[in-house]
C-alpha cells in the first residue's frame, strides 16, 4: 500500500491580515478544489475565533504533530498552535505578534526540512511590523533563504523569486528595493545567476524539458542601441551573450513594453525583469486572483498567494482564497516532482 505524501506546512502570516481567513475558507472548499492536505501553524483559539467572527463553520482542531494533520483534514482543520502575545484586531497589525508570525514561519520550515510536510506555504506577512519585532530581512524570501543556511551550514542559497500563472512566469532580478537603486544593483554576475536558477527550477519543478528564457531590458525599448541608457548595453546583452554561449535557449534585451502580449509569451517559459513593477504588473494584471509566489534555489518548496496581508478587508468576509489555493495546488505538484526525482536511482 502506498504512503500518503505528508501535508503541506501553511503558516499563519500577519494575524491582523487576511491568512486565517484564506486558510479556514481554502478548507471549506477542499472537496470542490482538491486541496491537498495542509497544517495551518497559527494561534488556535484565534483561528478559531476568526471562524466564530466570519460566520464559517469550520472544526479546528489542535494537533500535536504534522503526522496526526493529513488524517483529521477530511473532517477538520488542523492547527500546530503557534500562541501570540496579544488577540488580534483585523486590520490593526501589532508587533507584539511579530515573535508568533516568525516562528510559524521557522516551524513550518522545520516541519518541512524533517520530511514530516511535503512543503512550506506562507501567509502574507507585514515587514514594516516585523521590524519592530526583530526581523532583519527584506522579505519572507530572505528568511527562508537564512533558515535553510541554519539547516546547511556553510552552504549559501540564493533564493530567486518567481511569480507564476497559467499564462505567465517571470522573475525579478531585483525586488523590494527603490527604482532609483535598481541599475547599480544589476550585474552580469547577477543576471547570469538568477537566470541558471530559473532555469534549473523550470526543469525540476515545472517540468520543461528545454526552458526558454527571455531577458527584459532595463531601459525603454531595451536602451535603443545605448540611446536611452547603457546599461542595457553593457551589463544585459553581454551577460545574455555568455549565457547563449553555454548552451542555455536564452533572448534578449528585449523591450518590456512589447514582452508580455499573448504572441509575445508564446516565445518563452519564464521572463527575467530587471526590477519589481516590470515582472509584477504584467503577471497582476492577467492573474491579479491566481497567481502564484514562488522562491527558487531553496532546497524545500515555498509557495505563497501573490498578494498582501489585506488589512483593509480583514475579517470582512470578503477575502478571495483563489491565490492562496493555487499555491496550495502548485505545491504540491512541486513536492511530489522533487520526491519523484530523489527516489530515481542515480544514472
Amino acid at each position: 500500500m502506498t504512503a500518503s505524501p505528508p501535508p503541506l506546512a501553511v503558516t499563519s502570516g500577519d494575524p491582523a491580515g487576511i491568512g486565517f481567513e484564506l486558510a479556514l475558507r481554502a478548507w471549506q472548499l477542499r472537496q470542490m478544489t482538491d486541496i491537498p492536505p495542509f497544517a495551518l501553524f497559527a494561534d488556535a483559539t484565534a483561528t478559531q475565533q476568526r471562524a466564530r467572527h466570519l460566520g464559517l463553520d469550520v472544526p479546528c482542531r489542535s494537533v500535536p504533530s504534522l503526522s496526526a494533520a493529513g488524517h483529521l483534514f477530511a473532517t477538520a482543520l488542523p492547527i500546530i498552535d503557534v500562541p501570540q502575545a496579544q488577540p488580534a484586531t483585523p486590520g490593526v497589525p501589532d508587533a507584539r505578534n511579530g515573535a508568533a508570525v516568525m516562528g510559524s514561519i521557522e516551524r513550518a520550515v522545520a516541519g518541512v526540512l524533517a520530511g514530516e510536510a511535503g512543503a512550506v506555504v506562507t501567509n502574507p506577512i507585514a515587514k514594516n511590523v516585523l521590524y519592530a519585532a526583530g526581523f532583519a530581512h527584506p522579505g519572507h524570501t530572505e528568511f527562508l533563504a537564512e533558515l535553510a543556511g541554519r539547516a546547511w551550514p556553510g552552504r549559501a542559497f540564493k533564493p530567486v523569486m518567481m511569480l507564476a500563472c497559467d499564462e505567465l512566469r517571470v522573475v525579478p532580478l531585483t525586488i523590494h528595493v527603490a527604482l532609483a537603486a535598481v541599475p547599480g544593483l544589476l550585474s552580469q554576475a547577477l543576471i547570469i545567476e538568477t537566470v541558471r536558477i530559473t532555469q534549473r527550477a523550470l526543469i525540476e519543478d515545472f517540468a520543461v524539458s528545454q526552458p526558454r528564457i527571455a531577458v527584459a531590458g532595463l531601459n525603454p525599448h531595451a536602451g535603443e542601441g545605448g540611446t536611452i541608457g547603457m546599461e542595457d548595453e553593457t551589463i544585459v546583452r553581454p551577460a545574455v551573450e555568455a549565457l547563449r554561449h553555454d548552451g542555455f535557449a536564452v533572448t534578449g534585451p528585449h523591450s518590456a513594453d512589447t514582452l508580455f502580449h499573448a504572441a509575445a509569451r508564446a516565445t518563452y517559459d519564464a521572463v527575467v525583469a530587471m526590477y519589481h513593477d516590470q515582472a509584477l504588473i504584467p503577471i497582476k494584471t492577467l492573474a491579479f486572483d491566481t497567481g502564484v509566489n514562488v522562491t527558487l534555489g531553496l532546497p524545500f518548496v515555498r509557495t505563497s498567494p501573490d498578494h498582501g496581508t489585506a488589512f483593509d478587508i480583514a475579517a470582512l468576509g470578503v477575502a478571495r482564497p483563489d491565490s492562496f489555493i493555487a499555491a496550495l495546488k502548485l505545491a504540491r505538484t512541486t513536492s511530489r516532482r522533487r520526491a519523484l526525482a530523489a527516489a530515481k536511482p542515480a544514472p
